[in-house]
């Protein structure tokens, strides 16, 4: 069937796989968290006035979105029909939207007083082009509305139900797929594979030889799940506030927010529930746990607001953030962790921390030219220093390790403690190696995740493993 109707195009979930009134909402909270207290005023003024002012705080790459390709290949194809954006978007926005792809005739967005959207868009298209004299791309039910008076319809959903209920009163011209959020991207988005981490809970029971216990065992792993649901809140807090650095960045372009594979709105609402849970499970198991948590909360969210905009600081800050969780498994079951055990934490993360920024940094350098990071405080040209730093941390590391075997305390705890020195050579080769390869530009980006996937880490981790139960 051919068709030569004008096609006035939806943005929202349609064009783009993701909202603009929710992409200017978390960029204007992330850069101005001031407005949290302007959204209710606004918002009496109507949804149109809240759009308006939203937009104009806020500045992004239009280039960066995440456009439904499927649809524009269409479209394209379409160039002998007029095609305009029409969208419930502010204005400003919409022409600046549609003056980037270049093949609209023009745009028509929400004003300052009128949401455009539903019935409201139907009339300005029917009073533009005739009742059953255009078509129509949209993604949802409300757009039904407009489909009643339209010529044809293009739509974007997931499976066939809106196409079914639209082909009762026209013809389906074009269908194209929406992204789907499945298990698998919730789980990507909230990073599960990054909950390992806070297996570093556990390090207080196991350094004081507590873990056959099974009360402090539970305490254990109540203390994980709660650390493991507030750490996937902020992950996804984490992602709205890096959404302009991530959709330019090689890899993490791909990520669900990034992307458009989970909705911004979806990711709040999950961001919502597991937060709250997380701080109930906190409660639970002990005060010092729960204010260990918020203290963890605080840094994560100043981390993702202002502090990885930082130079040096930002590193600093990732390391706290693993000796912390030391910390707060200590709390959980009531063991206070050492000052060895704290110290070598810190130097042994804060070289990782220094790897993951090198990782950073080589995949972004080109050419010998220098750049800055997106979203951080670096440039290409601090590669030199960061190594460095990276490789002085980590020796230290090993040094206080070294300094702890001669303490007290291992004479007090271990049977056999001079196997333990066994540990030196084994740490040392695990460092040495990770900071080669990231010198090499071959570990991605995290080095935990790395690891993760690194066979000689594993061994390497399973024989100190033997070495400490063979000492006890």
């Amino acid at each position: 069937m051919s068709f030569s109707t004008p096609i006035a195009v939806d943005l929202d979930g349609s064009l783009i796989h993701t909202d603009i009134l929710y992409e200017t909402f978390v960029r204007a909270l992330f850069r101005h968290p001031w407005c949290i207290f302007m959204l209710l005023p606004w918002l009496l003024k109507g949804k149109a006035h809240l759009k308006m002012k939203l937009a104009a705080l806020v500045d992004f790459d239009i280039a960066a979105l995440p456009y439904n390709q499927t649809l524009i290949d269409y479209l394209q194809q379409q160039k002998h029909r007029e095609i305009i954006l029409c969208t419930a978007t502010n204005e400003k926005l919409a022409q600046n939207i549609a003056g980037h792809l270049g093949f609209f005739h023009g745009a028509i967005g929400s004003t300052a007083t009128e949401n455009l959207t539903g019935s409201a868009k139907a009339k300005v298209l029917c009073d533009r082009y005739g009742e059953g004299k255009f078509s129509y791309v949209g993604n949802e039910k409300r757009d039904l509305k407009i489909w009643k008076y339209a010529a044809s319809a293009i739509v974007v959903e997931r499976g066939e139900h809106l196409a079914r209920k639209i082909s009762t009163f026209c013809p389906v011209e074009h269908a194209c797929p929406a992204p789907t959020p499945t298990l698998k991207v919730i789980a990507k988005a909230l990073r599960l594979h990054q909950w390992v981490k806070n297996i570093l809970l556990f390090v207080p029971l196991l350094t004081s030889h507590q873990f056959m216990n099974p009360e402090l065992i539970g305490k254990c792993l109540l203390a994980f799940l709660s650390f493991g649901l507030c750490a996937s809140a902020t992950y996804l807090a984490n992602d709205l506030s890096d959404l302009d650095s991530d959709r330019v960045h090689w890899k993490k372009k791909f990520r669900p927010l990034a992307a458009g594979t989970l909705s911004i709105r979806r990711a709040i609402f999950i961001m919502g529930a597991s937060l709250p849970l997380s701080l109930i499970l906190a409660a639970y198991i002990s005060p010092l746990f729960l204010l260990a948590l918020i203290v963890y909360i605080v840094l994560t969210l100043a981390y993702s607001f202002l502090l990885k905009r930082l130079q040096t600081v930002d590193i600093i800050t990732l390391a706290s953030l693993y000796t912390l969780r030391i910390v707060a498994g200590g709390f959980a079951v009531s063991i206070q962790p050492s000052f060895w055990l704290l110290a070598f934490s810190m130097f042994l993360f804060l070289c990782l921390a220094l790897v993951k920024r090198i990782s950073e940094i080589l995949k972004t350098g080109v050419n010998g030219e220098i750049k800055k990071l997106s979203g951080r405080g670096y440039y290409t040209s601090d590669i030199q220093i960061l190594n460095s730093l990276a490789t002085a941390s980590g020796m230290l590391s090993i040094l206080v390790f070294a300094m702890y075997l001669n303490s007290q305390d291992v004479m007090e705890l271990y049977q056999f403690p001079h196997l333990l020195w066994l540990v030196c050579p084994l740490l040392l080769y695990w460092i040495v190696r990770i900071l080669i390869m990231s010198s090499r530009g071959e570990i991605d980006e995290d080095p935990i995740v790395f690891a993760l996937k690194d066979r000689r880490s594993w061994l390497a981790g399973f024989i100190i493993g033997i070495i400490l139960l063979i000492a006890i």
